[in-house]
């Protein structure tokens, strides 16, 4: 079978993971994270939140966590971050901003459960009383989760922490593009949103979007879980499958094993 992955941190994972199945891979390495310069956003949101005027923080990314953590704690000390977090109520969006936050010993009052999307989040945050409200956001702003938390009642204030960009080598992606235009590949795996925007974005540069879109619905489609699903769809793909677990490694096996049947 033929693979195409868009994985950028954990690339030679997912083509070792791929490989275990027998697979021929092409990964191309779709963004890259990009702090947002001069980010007055994020410091304005240290002030406030040191100052008191959050009774909720919510985290949505691990790397999140550890960006606001390295950009604060060098303005304010190791301390000042991790101390004001204790004092609030800290929501989850999963195991990864769990993670990040246990490392600097704050713990998590709410998590959501998988697949980990902005609904659990919400649902496990449904009846608390607080209604001042941070919330971590990643790449993409997530507009339904800050209007359902503002539809009841909560004063919400996103922060932006980092932003995707395409990554800086875009050959690969380039070449990713012209391979699904042509039908090249069996199965495609997407594990975020922005991959999606970034690949459109490339195909529309190269005038071959419509031979993607249809490359991409000739190919099995695994989408990493909802979050990733609705970016799809946005575009007018609906994905073959989503793992039982919202994880690399199900992604690659449960496509694998979908393929056979389909082949």
């Amino acid at each position: 079978m033929r693979y195409l992955a868009f994985e950028s941190r954990r690339a030679k994972e997912i083509a070792e993971l791929i490989r275990r199945q027998g697979g021929d891979v092409l990964v191309a390495p779709a963004m890259r994270e990009v702090p947002l310069e001069h980010n007055a956003e994020v410091f304005e949101f240290a002030e406030r939140l040191f100052s008191g005027s959050f009774d909720m923080v919510v985290f949505l990314t691990g790397v999140g966590v550890r960006a606001l953590n390295a950009a604060l704690r060098e303005r304010y000390g190791p301390q000042a971050f991790p101390d004001a977090l204790r004092k609030v109520v800290v929501a989850a969006r999963g195991p990864k901003p769990v993670a990040a936050l246990r490392e600097l010993n704050v713990p998590a009052a709410l998590q959501a459960p998988e697949p980990n999307t902005w609904r659990e989040l919400l649902a496990v945050t449904e009846g608390r009383p607080e209604r001042r409200i941070a919330v971590q956001e990643y790449g993409r702003s997530n507009p339904e989760l800050l209007s359902a938390l503002r539809a009841r009642g909560a004063e919400v204030t996103p922060v932006r922490v980092y932003r995707w960009d395409l990554p800086e080598d875009l050959g690969p992606l380039r070449e990713a593009s012209r391979r699904l235009a042509a039908h090249e590949f069996d199965i495609v795996l997407f594990t975020s949103g922005a991959q999606i925007d970034h690949l459109f974005r490339i195909a529309r540069d190269l005038g071959i979007e419509e031979a993607v879109r249809s490359g991409l619905r000739s190919a099995v489609l695994g989408s990493i879980g909802p979050t990733t699903t609705e970016a799809l769809e946005e575009y007018g793909l609906r994905p073959s499958l989503e793992p039982s677990h919202p994880k690399m490694g199900f992604l690659v096996r449960e496509a694998a094993e979908f393929a056979a049947k389909v082949r």
